[in-house]
């Protein structure tokens, strides 16, 4: 065997591993997550549970409706907000690349002015709640994260790589600059729209701080903020027994570590399963700036 033909079966040896362990991680924590209280503090975390129990899913479903509730207010925020975010930052990023737009590095200091400094929480707080009245709402869980200066660099960096030309000749041809964003653009950057959009996504998927802090109706809790509180619930009866007047209850009965792995499950399984079908485009995303032609 050549050393050509070698080295890529050596690369490819090399990432399996690499995948294989990154992947042995999450294994474990599903595999805790069906383990009981009291075999985990026996014997630690083990990837073949030694007794099998789904108390720690019964304890995050004991009311499915709450977590339902909770999973579909995720999911609309994550949806909607991606959606509009992911527009509202390609039209910033495709004006501030279009080389006759003459006011292009003047639009481009000043977002990237707003990732260096900031108004501070107790004015984004007022922002939020005295001028925009958004506390309370589904809105106050989607605007704050439609526009980020970052995300819209990037954009630039890849739209101004599609020539001028194109756009040029379908000036030409009678096309206007609505049509051609949405029928010529949009087309061209699906590699890096389906990459950002990935990316905003998660963020969305995993808000919970803006809930905690604008949230007062139990019906706008998103998935996040509702295990957040489960995990404090359970930390503070198992932590203050004597208070709550149970001295002599078994604390091992209190599926405190293995709720953290089903947690982890609950709220990052549904994003795992999506992803494989963006992973074509992710990779293209990533590897298509370095590109040239």
């Amino acid at each position: 065997m050549t050393q050509k033909q070698l080295m890529p079966r050596i690369v490819n040896l090399f990432f399996i591993g690499l995948s294989t362990l990154m992947i042995i991680p999450f294994l474990l924590v599903i595999a805790v997550s069906f383990s009981s209280e009291a075999s985990i503090k026996k014997n630690g975390y083990a990837f073949i549970p030694e007794t099998f129990s789904m108390q720690a899913y019964k304890y995050i479903f004991d009311i499915p409706e709450v977590v339902i509730r909770a999973y579909g207010v995720t999911i609309f925020i994550t949806i909607v907000g991606t959606v509009f975010s992911l527009l509202i930052t390609t039209m910033l990023a495709y004006t501030i690349s279009r080389s006759d737009y003459k006011l292009r590095n003047v639009t481009s200091f000043y977002v990237f002015f707003t990732m260096l400094f900031g108004g501070g929480l107790i004015p984004w707080y007022i922002l939020m709640t005295q001028y925009l009245h958004l506390k309370d709402t589904i809105w106050i869980l989607i605007v704050p994260g439609l526009f980020n200066a970052w995300n819209a660099l990037v954009l630039k960096g890849f739209l101004s790589k599609i020539p001028m030309e194109i756009i040029e000749s379908a000036k030409m041809d009678g096309a206007g600059e609505w049509r051609i964003f949405f029928t010529i653009i949009i087309p061209l950057s699906t590699p890096a729209l389906a990459t950002m959009g990935l990316l905003i996504a998660f963020g969305y998927w995993n808000e919970w701080f803006n809930a905690l802090l604008f949230i007062d109706n139990q019906n706008l809790v998103p998935l996040q903020l509702l295990l957040v509180r489960m995990m404090n619930s359970i930390e503070i009866i198992t932590a203050n027994l004597d208070r709550f007047g149970l001295p002599s209850l078994d604390t091992s009965k209190f599926p405190t570590m293995s709720v953290r792995m089903a947690m982890v499950v609950v709220a990052a399984g549904p994003m795992m399963l999506v992803f494989p079908f963006f992973q074509k485009y992710f990779v293209q995303g990533l590897t298509i700036g370095s590109l040239k032609g």
